[in-house]
């Protein structure tokens, strides 16, 4: 730890298992809710403790006490800053939250953000993470976004082809600046285009269209949707502390993907534009029989085998050690190796 003197706006051994959504325990040495940009330049420069950033909380795995920096991204305010005949252009803090903002523009009337209701944690970590669901990312949507340069405390600017996105990857997982905090979103602008089109292709939300007789949902009516067909799926953190999906849906290639669905003809497949093909990590989990399995004081979810859950009182040992057994299970059946979403600190 640095004898650097620190600003009054950061405290210190401040517990964590609050501000994340598996709720596992530990403390941060040193804590810093930030609620503007020019905090981070006042803790910007070499010579500090390392640090971490924390949006949500719904994408992180304590596996202990945390002995640097913890910076709390706070950063709030939504407001349409253009708008043109293509496009509206809105801009938010890096602390909103993400599912609030997506209901707040659709009852604008600004639609585009639909499929991505109810996915949880702040604006700041979307990027970060490429999220994604029912066919969109925020890759799609995303125009710019400006992050606080922690060594010089200058604010950088990135377009969408800066952010270098990929499937939930980015040029920040890449440079690996959401472990190290070197760069910190603060701000992101995302372009909702007046040409909308309905993005309703998958099972779960055309099976949903169906039961409702809904031909031609708008784009509330998608975001409702979305939201009964999640609320069914994964359990609220409120009530069984989870991190959302746990693993990535592994990328083959075409050739793997034909392989494995010869010798297992219900593997759900879906072709992607690159050539690879998608994979359903939660029915491979499924079929090494982990769906609603425990192991300590954890488990894999009863209604979607994709979701690891805290049955109360777990460790980040404990869910290390599930997560690295289905790993094995799934590498033994399938040779398919499983990514896990969450960040571990």
């Amino acid at each position: 730890m640095s004898d650097r003197p620190q600003p009054d706006f950061v405290t210190g051994n401040v517990e964590l298992a609050t501000r994340t959504t598996l709720a596992l325990p530990g403390r941060a040495a040193l804590y810093a809710e930030i609620t503007a940009a020019a905090q981070l330049a006042q803790l910007a420069g070499s010579g500090g403790p390392r640090r971490f950033v924390l949006g949500g909380g719904s994408n992180l795995v304590l596996s202990g006490d945390f002995d640097g920096l913890l910076l709390h991204m706070a950063i709030a305010g939504r407001q349409l800053v253009a708008e043109d005949d293509d496009a509206w252009y809105v801009r938010a803090g890096a602390g909103e939250n993400w599912h609030q903002l997506v209901g707040w523009t659709l009852a604008q009337g600004w639609p585009g953000l639909e499929n991505l209701a109810l996915i949880p944690g702040t604006v700041g970590a979307a990027p970060i993470q490429n999220i994604g669901a029912y066919g969109l990312e925020i890759a799609d949507r995303l125009l710019s976004l400006e992050a606080c340069d922690m060594q010089s405390g200058k604010t950088l600017h990135f377009d969408r082809a800066a952010c270098r996105f990929a499937y939930r990857d980015s040029v920040f997982k890449q440079q690996s600046w959401h472990l190290d905090g070197s760069r910190v979103i603060t701000h992101v602008t995302l372009r909702l285009p007046k040409a909308w089109q309905p993005l309703t292709s998958y099972p779960d939300l055309a099976a949903e269209f169906d039961q409702q007789q809904i031909t031609h949902p708008n784009a509330r009516q998608i975001a409702a949707a979305v939201i009964q067909v999640r609320r069914r799926k994964l359990p609220d953190p409120a009530v069984l502390p989870n991190a959302g999906s746990f693993f990535h849906n592994p990328l083959v290639d075409t050739e793997t993907g034909e392989r494995l669905a010869r010798r297992f003809p219900g593997l759900p497949r879906y072709p992607q534009g690159d050539g690879r093909v998608k994979l359903a990590a939660g029915w491979l989990i499924e079929q090494c029989g982990w769906k609603g399995r425990n192991l300590g004081r954890v488990g894999m979810y009863e209604k979607q085998a994709l979701v690891l859950v805290n049955r109360g009182g777990a460790s980040g040992t404990e869910v290390i050690a599930l997560a690295t057994a289905v790993q094995t299970d799934v590498r033994a059946r399938f040779g398919i190796e499983l990514t896990p979403e969450p960040v571990f600190l």
